[in-house]
């Protein structure tokens, strides 16, 4: 088992660093020509402002005076220069805002894996080819930063009077260095200036998606070679802007990056057709450039060349624009120019995924192989399908045959000089497929037991669980799925005998299971921060711990008296973070900061945690129920709203489950019903308890998939870098630290993980069902599911969309590995036993 899960783990890290190759290499190309426009500019300089995180609307509307916040901007706004919109589509981050702003490309997206301080490869930009560049601001980016704008933005949110305040002192900053400019170079009229901002900022504070409050940023300029104020009647715009900022009769005109806007430019139409001409010619060397390369290390045969851009269609679109302008046809010529631009950036994407398809192809055969051996591996080993099978000799053929296969592989490869990892990802579908070809026997077994299984119940089972992963992978873009699923778990008890069997048990699933089904419906944590609910939770949990208290009261011995003592020390931590989260919340509102009191006790209380519990009985429902109230005093702390609801009707779920589970068992006449109050968690477990597999396995696998998804997304998707809410660690530390953050932020995600791991560890206990074979089915179901997010990465858009299907990606890919570990943590915090005094005894179910 070992080493095959070394051999697992080697495979699914290869898959993962496949999308890197297969969807984000770096799309600049070097080694072009530079070209250069033959009239002489109208300006000796450029002065460039970036606001950092101002939104457009934050800029361009007008106070409740119906002032605006920046009358020097929308002064030249009115008389001096153009205005607009400008429509980021790159990440929403400070560096890639730069990167577009300065060197006129989308963010490369290689550097997903770099964050926002550095690029991984290097690129031309307006600075390196200018004669002098100074710049002012954070030591992180070149250009100069605008002061406190972002900062005040992330600690107040936009729609604080911190944020609008500093408007104006951006705003009076700027009228002050402008007015040094032109009194230095002696008001000569050559200067350009440009003011606009990296990136926007959402209502909540946050930046970094595609939300249109992050992605819509002022650009004001004015100043040499820029049109002046224009009036008109009326514009046309999909939007209310123009009449909420009262700037209807001031012509917009909204930009993207990448091609020279010549309506801002006030110049002669030859100048602007000159600069076209040479901005699409600089465009072309890159298309040419890009497919030069891919030629060179193609063989003749195989190169198929974008047709849409051929020489001649290059060479007559160059020769029409030049005699446009030697006609003096200007906007023909215009038009012209912005047609190759169009046609030389498809052609630009088309050879810098000219490899994908083939990669591709061979990754999906990797997976769709080693998900194959996974599949009859657990058949195999787990089942009684192949008991009695003979073991016949194999044919030498079989290794040969696919050690030829690898070197005719290779030796294409090395014709077409490929990188290493081309190898890797082409060669490594070799052994797999070997190794599922030498499993042969068990697939003739396989085949000849579903021949004699009825067609319907086949195709019904299959029908379900395609349907079972189908929703799986939607739940992680649409989270209302995992409201779909969990009322069909709600029917299932009436769907089978088991109402009937277990009418009480039954009802209790049907009725958690809903409440359950409400958390994906709700807003994504963090948006409305809502105390009276973690308070409610609370009360709650302290609930059902007073509820507990009589029994163990009853109960008699030293044991007892130490198990009500433990039991008394978790309600007390209870309404330790219950007053924390109350007193925390009023002090903040007073902008008291964090009492050092409030600080000290939950970090007392996030410590006593993971330690609390193992002082419990290790009786299966105690230990359970004091890993929920310990877990729940944490999380109560770590809450803002309904979220902390979650947990607490997880672990109902939970428990019930261990039960419907034991109503199964004794349905298909396995073994022998134990009464669950017996039953005890044991560090060491007898081997030959445990059973083959069934059928029924597989939905116990699927249901603790469903469970850890639901666990992972059921109060939002912390996929997206806005599900993250800084006031859920408020009880902790107020100071900014994104490492401390960032692990407290974890252990909040991972709660929910433990209970679920927690209850299974029961389910398996009852159930006789090895570790071993759970986690063969697990990887199966995930390697199926990651099948589908490799098909669904995207290496476009924003940053959000970038990084999401990233990490649906690595979620369903790291499942297993995620699933060891946690089980590891389930059983450290099931099985061991802590005493506060006297020496440990021994349990015995």
């Amino acid at each position: 088992m070992l080493l095959f899960f070394t051999l697992g783990l080697f495979v699914h890290f290869v898959f993962f660093v496949s999308i890197f190759d297969i969807y984000f290499t770096s799309p600049l190309v070097h080694g072009m020509t530079p070209q250069f426009t033959p009239l002489p500019p109208p300006a000796k300089r450029l002065v460039l402002f970036v606001a950092d995180g101002l939104r457009a609307d934050a800029l361009y509307e007008l106070d409740e005076n119906g002032n605006s916040r920046a009358p020097f901007l929308r002064n030249i706004i009115m008389y001096e220069g153009s205005w607009g919109i400008s429509h980021t589509r790159v990440p929403t981050e400070s560096r890639p805002g730069h990167v577009a702003l300065i060197a006129g490309f989308y963010e490369d997206v290689s550097a997903v894996a770099k964050g926002w301080k550095e690029n991984p490869v290097e690129f031309d930009s307006l600075f390196n080819e200018s004669k002098y560049t100074w710049s002012w601001g954070s030591p992180d980016i070149l250009p100069m930063f605008a002061k406190g704008i972002d900062t005040n933005g992330h600690a107040h949110r936009p729609s604080s009077r911190d944020y609008k305040d500093n408007i104006k002192k951006v705003d009076d900053g700027v009228k002050e260095i402008v007015s040094m400019f032109k009194h230095f170079y002696g008001n000569d009229g050559k200067t350009t200036f440009i003011f606009t901002s990296d990136h926007g900022m959402t209502d909540w504070g946050f930046h970094g998606a595609g939300h249109p409050s992050e992605t819509l940023t002022p650009l004001v300029t004015w100043g040499a070679g820029i049109k002046y104020a224009q009036k008109v009647s009326a514009q046309q715009f999909d939007d209310a802007f123009l009449k909420e900022w009262r700037l209807e009769n001031w012509k917009r005109q909204d930009i993207n990056q990448g091609i020279l806007p010549v309506d801002y430019l006030n110049n002669t139409d030859l100048f602007k057709a000159e600069s076209m001409f040479t901005n699409a010619v600089q465009i072309l060397e890159q298309f040419k450039v890009k497919m030069t390369q891919k030629k060179e290390v193609t063989l003749p045969f195989l190169f198929t060349p974008f047709k849409l851009l051929s020489d001649s269609k290059q060479l007559n679109i160059l020769r029409k624009a030049r005699s446009y302008i030697k006609q003096g046809k200007f906007d023909e010529a215009v038009s012209l120019c912005k047609e190759l631009i169009h046609l030389a950036l498809e052609g630009l994407s088309y050879y810098h995924t000219y490899d994908r398809f083939f990669l591709g192809i061979n990754v999906v055969a990797g997976f769709v192989g080693w998900t194959s051996y996974a599949s009859l591996l657990i058949i195999k080993s787990h089942s009684n399908l192949t008991r009695g099978l003979t073991v016949k000799k194999s044919s030498h053929l079989l290794p040969y045959g696919f050690l030829a296969a690898g070197l005719l592989v290779a030796l294409f490869l090395l014709i077409q000089a490929c990188p290493w990892t081309y190898y890797v990802y082409c060669l490594l579908p070799v052994p797999i497929w070997y190794a599922v070809l030498r499993e042969f026997q068990v697939v003739q077994d396989l085949v000849a037991s579903l021949l004699t299984f009825p067609l319907s119940h086949f195709v019904g089972y299959l029908l379900v669980f395609t349907v079972g992963i189908e929703v799986l992978v939607l739940s992680f873009f649409y989270r209302y799925m995992l409201t779909a699923g969990l009322i069909v778990f709600a029917g299932w008890p009436f769907l089978t005998k088991l109402w009937t069997q277990a009418k009480i048990t039954s009802l209790s699933w049907t009725v958690f299971s809903l409440l359950l089904a409400v958390f994906p419906l709700m807003p994504v944590v963090g948006r409305t921060p809502d105390i009276s609910l973690v308070m409610g939770a609370g009360l709650l949990v302290l609930l059902l711990s007073l509820f507990a208290v009589p029994s163990l009261i009853k109960r008699k011995g030293s044991l007892a008296k130490e198990e009500l003592l433990v039991h008394l020390l978790q309600i007390l931590s209870t309404v330790l973070s219950m007053y924390v989260v109350y007193s925390t919340n009023s002090s903040l509102l007073r902008k008291q900061g964090l009492p050092l009191m409030n600080q000290i006790l939950s970090w007392a209380v996030l410590a006593s945690s993971l330690v609390v519990p193992l002082l419990s009985s290790p009786a299966l429902f105690q230990r359970l129920f004091s890993i929920l109230l310990s877990l729940m005093s944490t999380y109560l702390l770590l809450s803002t709203g309904y979220e902390a609801l979650f947990p607490l009707v997880l672990s109902c779920l939970m428990f019930v489950w261990i039960h419907m589970e034991q109503e199964t068992l004794q349905q298909s006449g396995i073994s022998c019903k134990k009464k669950l109050a017996s039953i005890q968690f044991s560090y060491t477990m007898d081997i030959t308890q445990f059973r083959q597999l069934y059928l029924d396995d597989i939905r116990r696998a699927f249901f603790l998939v469903f469970f850890l998804v639901t666990a992972f997304f059921g109060t939002g998707n912390i996929a997206s870098i806005n599900s993250f809410e800084l006031a859920s660690v408020y009880c902790f530390l107020t100071v900014f630290s994104p490492f401390m953050m960032g692990a407290l932020m974890m252990w909040k995600i991972l709660i929910p993980f433990v209970l679920v791991m927690c209850a299974f560890e029961a389910v398996q206990l009852t159930t006789q069902l090895s570790s071993k074979s759970l986690f063969l089915i697990v990887l199966v179901i995930s390697d199926i599911m990651a099948l589908h997010f490799f098909f669904l990465v995207k290496d476009y858009g924003s940053w959000l969309d970038i990084g999401t299907s990233i990490s649906h990606y690595v979620i369903v890919m790291s499942m297993t590995i995620f699933l060891v570990f946690l089980n590891g943590l389930a059983q450290v915090l099931t099985t061991k036993k802590l005493r506060l005094r006297g020496k440990p005894k021994s349990h015995h179910m």
